[in-house]
Parts: C-alpha cells; sequence; structure tokens
C-alpha cells in the first residue's frame, strides 16, 4: 500500500519541477496529443462508438456487481484446466505467493512484461529481497528500471524520456556508446533482453481480462515480449486485479473493439493473446505450470458504493491523455503507479482518502476525462465526491473547510450573495496580492468584475 499513499504536498512539489522543465514539457505534450488524436480517429471509424460504449459499460459493470459469483466460475474454469488461482487481500500476501512459487522452482530469474497491479504491490522489491532478480522486458518499463524510475502513464511508462535518455542508459549496460537513434536502440533493447528471455524461470504478466466462462487469461500489448514471458519460462504467473473479470468469451468483443482505438488509436492491439490453462499434452510451447494471483487490496470496499464504476476501468489511458493536468504536470506527480484522472480517483479510494490528500485536486474537472473514457466512468464526478469526503471526513485543512463554510452561508440567502457580490467588486484588485489569490494568478489572469451587476441592471 505504501506506493500508493502520497504526502498532502507532494502533488504540487514534483509538478513544480515538471513544470520548470521544457523537455518533458515537449515529451508528455507531443506523446498525449499524438494518443489523443489518435484515439478520435479510431473512433470516428466506428459505425456506433455510444452503442460500444454502453455495451463495455454494461459488461464491466455486470462482472463488478456480481463479483463473488464471477470469481468462483473462474477459479472452477482455470483449476479444471491445471491452473491455480490465489486471490490474495493485501499486497504482503499477493508478494508472499509469488515468492513461494518462484523459491518452490528454484528461480533466480524472473522476466516481468508490463503489469500496473505489479507495480502497486511493489512486487519487484519483494523479488529483490527473496535473492530473485526481476527484470523488465516491456521495453518502457526495463528503460525505467535502468533508471530505477517508476511508470508515469498507464500504456507509455516512460512517455517522459527522449532518445537521447534511453541512449545513454543502452550504453551504460553495453559499456559503449549506442547512437540516439530508433533502430540502434530496438537492436540494444533485443540484444540486452534476449537472453532472459531463455534463460528466466519464471514469467510473470499482468492480465487485461478474465473471462469467468472459459478461465481464460487475455493480454493485450503492442509488444512481443509478453508471448515470450507466457510461454517460454516453465512457470507463467498472472497477476491483476479482482476486478478484471467479465462473464463470457463473447463479452470480450466491446471491450477489445474500444480498448486498442482508446490507447493507441489502433484497430486492434499488435498481440492480443488468450491463454487457457496450463501446457497441455502435445502443445509444444506455453507454461508447465500456471498462477493467476488476483489483488483485492482495497477493491472490495468499492462495491456497492457510489465509487463502484470506477471498479470497470479498463486500463487504456485516455483520460490521462485529454486532461489538461496530467499533460503539463506529468505522471510522476501523482504517484508511483496510477496517474491522471483514473489515478486521482483510484489511489485514494484504495489506501484512503486521508493518505493521497492532494490527487482529488488534481483536476480542473473540465469533463474531458468522462468523455474520453471508452466504459463511460464518471470520472469527473467521482473526483467532486471525493472533494466531498475530504471535507466531511475533515481531511481538509480547518482553513479550507472554513472558507468554504462561510462562503456556503453567505450564499445560502439573497441578502448574503448580495452582499458578497458587491464585496467582491470593491475587494477584487485585492485578490491577486494576498494569501491563495496571489498563488492563482502567478499563472494566469484574473478576470476583472463588471461595475454592474447583471441583477442591477434589472427593471
Amino acid at each position: 500500500m505504501g506506493e500508493l499513499t502520497q504526502p498532502a504536498e507532494r502533488f504540487r512539489s514534483v509538478a513544480r519541477e515538471k513544470l520548470a522543465d521544457q523537455g518533458i514539457q515537449a515529451a508528455v505534450d507531443s506523446s498525449t496529443d499524438r494518443l489523443r488524436t489518435g484515439r478520435l480517429r479510431a473512433w470516428n471509424e466506428l459505425d456506433d462508438v455510444e452503442r460500444l460504449r454502453d455495451a463495455a459499460h454494461d459488461v464491466r459493470m455486470r462482472a463488478v456487481r456480481d463479483l463473488d459469483r464471477y470469481l468462483a466460475q473462474f477459479t472452477s474454469s482455470l483449476e479444471a484446466r491445471g491452473g491455480h488461482v490465489a486471490v490474495c487481500a493485501t499486497p504482503e500476501e499477493a508478494c508472499g505467493y509469488i515468492v513461494d512459487v518462484c523459491r518452490a522452482r528454484g528461480a533466480t530469474l524472473v522476466a516481468k512484461a508490463k503489469s500496473m497491479v505489479a507495480e502497486e504491490i511493489e512486487l519487484n522489491a519483494a523479488l529483490e529481497a527473496a535473492g530473485i532478480k526481476p527484470v523488465e522486458t516491456d521495453l518502457g518499463e526495463y528503460i525505467l528500471q535502468l533508471e530505477d524510475e517508476h511508470p508515469v502513464h498507464i500504456i507509455a511508462p516512460a512517455i517522459e524520456k527522449t532518445k537521447e535518455d534511453v541512449a545513454r542508459l543502452f550504453s551504460r549496460v553495453e559499456g559503449r556508446e549506442i547512437e540516439p537513434e530508433l533502430e540502434e536502440l530496438t537492436l540494444a533493447a533485443r540484444r540486452q533482453l534476449r537472453q532472459v528471455f531463455m534463460d528466466a524461470e519464471v514469467g510473470i504478466t499482468g492480465a487485461n481480462f478474465l473471462v469467468a466462462e472459459t478461465g481464460t487469461i487475455v493480454t493485450v500489448t503492442n509488444e512481443g515480449n509478453a508471448r515470450f514471458v507466457s510461454s517460454l519460462p516453465p512457470v507463467h504467473i498472472a497477476v491483476t486485479g479482482i476486478e478484471r473479470l467479465v462473464p463470457t468469451l463473447a463479452d470480450l468483443a466491446p471491450l477489445l473493439t474500444l480498448l486498442g482505438r482508446s490507447g493507441t488509436g489502433q484497430r486492434l492491439t499488435s498481440y492480443t493473446q488468450l491463454i487457457t490453462g496450463a501446457r497441455r499434452e502435445g502443445e509444444e510451447d506455453g507454461p508447465e505450470d500456471l498462477h493467476i494471483v488476483l489483488i483485492e487490496n482495497g477493491r472490495r470496499n468499492l462495491l456497492g458504493t457510489r465509487y463502484e464504476e470506477m471498479l470497470a476501468c479498463i486500463r487504456c489511458g485516455a483520460c490521462l491523455n485529454v486532461c489538461p493536468v496530467y499533460r503539463k504536470t506529468a505522471g510522476s506527480a501523482y504517484g508511483p503507479v496510477y496517474s491522471g484522472p483514473m489515478g486521482a480517483v483510484l489511489a485514494p479510494l484504495l489506501v484512503g482518502i486521508e493518505q493521497a490528500p492532494s490527487l482529488p485536486h488534481a483536476s480542473s474537472l473540465c469533463g474531458a476525462c468522462t468523455e474520453a473514457c471508452p466504459v463511460k466512468i464518471p470520472l469527473h464526478e467521482l473526483l467532486l465526491e471525493l472533494r466531498r469526503d475530504l471535507v466531511e471526513e475533515t481531511v481538509a485543512s480547518r482553513r479550507e473547510r472554513l472558507a468554504f463554510a462561510l462562503w456556503s452561508l453567505a450564499w445560502s440567502r439573497p441578502a448574503g450573495y448580495r452582499l458578497s457580490t458587491r464585496l467582491a467588486r470593491l475587494a477584487q484588485r485585492l485578490v491577486g496580492r494576498v494569501g491563495p489569490g496571489r498563488s492563482w494568478t502567478a499563472g494566469r489572469a484574473l478576470p476583472v468584475l463588471p461595475r454592474q451587476r447583471f441583477r442591477d441592471g434589472r427593471a
């Protein structure tokens, strides 16, 4: 849980650093603009995108609202095909199970494909503490591992890095200079990772969806590494949240149609893999031993609440690419795991709002995130609900609560409203010079209030 907690001032301090770095600003802006434009183009190719979004929302919410039923069905289906399912309440329990599986195999090297849940439970640290070396094989994650940094975007984890940054890291690994050219960098990554695929005793992936009907694990990626990780090592461990279930194989259709288009603007991602059980007799590849580790870690607390729809998220990253706050502050300001609007909602819900009090305010509430979400999660409304919780649970500062209480009191009566708007016009010159107003106007112009209010002009 420590990965998701965030001191109150962390967002602002990290955001200031990112705003001052013109290289990061340019990299994030160009990448998110490309992804946003790709999504819009891909959505426009669909005959009825709203119908698909409604269907995808229905699929996800049917699974969420009957989670125990589908969890039991998935477990039964997978175990009938030789797999093992572990439902873990805490990160510690999940890491302990995975470490035990690795030790039972005598593993010293683990090849990992990208998994945000593995980041959430701090799996790499647990493996290293047990003397097991984890190597990230997703290109973005591998770059960040070399730099000892965390992902800053769900689907483009190294979005802040330039090709010069990557060349510097790869040169350090090989002990010779690697040119900052895409072809050279790709060849270097292949050289550095190829033997890892061959030597790893255990492969660890995430899972985009879990099909309850058949016990199928679905991975959706744009690199071939996940296929290597799930098929070459004798043991495959898939780590994901308990909410990633879908009832049937047919239910994958709207989700897969929207996932690639929303994430990268592709009609379908390069590698969509369905894994049903361990290797069977006569099959040439696939793991001898298959384990699915399902993480609860606060997710059950959302069931039946006004935040339940957050569990429908399919981790496409579309909300990040349209969010004006994310596009300027970059992902690391939100914390080391989930970023952007979905992270601003999810992280406080998983760890408790008092552990991440700044995140509900990391939004302009423009609603672009809700409009971009392929499964129609009302993200900006959930952020408003979290802000309300900050006040009700007295997590917000006393000064902030007092200010809003006085404002509410004044504007709940016509006389108070009239007086406050009259005083606002008289005091507007002071607002930009003192207190919070000075910080607010440091980067924006304060609109000038007209001399005559609307109600003053009425006959």
